[in-house]
């Protein structure tokens, strides 16, 4: 598979124990949810497609994103971006600066606002840029959070439980943000979560763990 993100027979296991085995193909624009209780391996495979799994895990197989083995690549040139249940942004940077710190190196000062505030537009953010961050809401937090990963310009996305704080109604709509974002910029998903409706809502393939 030339585009996308594939797992080819990943296995990972604590102190000889196995936790999870997983091979799957996630073309662009799909989503892939893997669900289960908490401790059941979750984030540690997310750990272990961007290069941060703990040393007390082992793990074998191979991550390939865009036709690339990243396996072995030091996180920072993975070009995965990753969601998580806590939106991460920085309180002492405004939100445009917490949008700067995901751009690319380069380009002019004119060019980095450009695309700061065409990507505020787009999530209806516009002229937020010099707000305080402790003055959104929790659906704004998201939206900055989502837009910041996505100026990294990631070639796939994981998520980790990102919508589980939001309450009912706004976890639907950031969903439908998230995926729709996603599949516009054809990006391959991995979501894990134990929630079922989120799992149901990305109408894609669930694997469920510790079933």
């Amino acid at each position: 598979m030339d585009k996308g993100l594939s797992l080819r027979n990943v296995t990972i296991s604590k102190g000889g124990t196995p936790l999870l085995s997983v091979t799957h193909d996630i073309k662009p624009g799909e989503v892939l949810t893997v669900m289960g209780p908490s401790g059941v391996g979750k984030s540690t495979l997310l750990a272990f497609i961007t290069g941060t799994l703990a040393a007390d895990f082992r793990a074998t197989g191979e991550v390939w994103l865009d036709g690339h083995n990243i396996t072995q690549a030091a996180p920072h040139q993975r070009r995965v971006g990753i969601l998580f249940q806590d939106d991460l942004l920085f309180p002492h940077l405004s939100v445009g600066a917490n949008l700067a710190f995901g751009l690319q190196p380069g380009g002019s000062a004119a060019e980095r606002k450009a695309k700061i505030d065409e990507a505020l537009e787009e999530v209806g953010l516009s002229g937020f840029a010099d707000r305080d961050p402790a003055t959104l809401s929790g659906g704004q937090k998201a939206r900055v959070a989502l837009m910041r990963m996505l100026l990294s310009e990631p070639c796939g996305l994981l998520l980790d439980e990102p919508f589980s704080r939001l309450d009912a109604a706004l976890r639907a709509q950031v969903r439908d943000m998230v995926f729709d974002r996603a599949r516009a910029r054809e990006l391959p998903v991995l979501m894990v979560t134990h929630d079922a409706d989120d799992a149901h809502a990305t109408g894609g393939v669930i694997i469920t763990l510790g079933g």
